[in-house]
């Protein structure tokens, strides 16, 4: 592992509601945030920071990532959480920020989780599966 380290969920949660310099970064695409839903942090007093981690349609790793987050206003001041759908584009990012000097950490089972039985996501594991707030414009 090349990052502070992978968190579950409601870890993830306390931190940005307990640590006013810790940062949530979504990293998947427009389209997810748009039909699948975003955490909702109101109530933390913080908005996640939307930053694909690939591009599209070619699934390539956004060469503008690391800029996007520094416009973003992310610095190495931060505990930054990246989340993905399941875990595995946040830990590519969560590797790539640390290796910028970021404490970057992987929401381990991402904004919906594994695949159930069913081959349904945000079942079993996830913010959403573990009623965390989030939003669907």
């Amino acid at each position: 592992m090349s990052y502070a380290g992978d968190i579950n969920v409601t870890d993830a949660y306390r931190r940005l509601a307990d640590n006013p310099q810790t940062v949530l970064v979504d990293v998947r695409s427009a389209a997810e945030w748009t039909f699948v839903g975003t955490p909702d942090l109101q109530q933390t007093g913080k908005a996640p920071i939307l930053i694909s981690w690939t591009t599209y349609p070619d699934g390539q790793a956004n060469p503008h990532f690391l800029d996007e987050l520094r416009q973003a206003g992310v610095s190495t001041d931060h505990d930054v959480l990246f989340l993905c759908r399941s875990g595995a584009r946040s830990a590519a990012a969560a590797s790539a920020a640390t290796e910028q000097g970021y404490t970057a950490y992987n929401i381990s089972d991402g904004f919906e989780g594994p695949t159930d039985p069913a081959g349904h996501r945000g079942t079993t594991a996830g913010w959403k599966a573990a009623g965390l707030p989030w939003v669907q414009p």
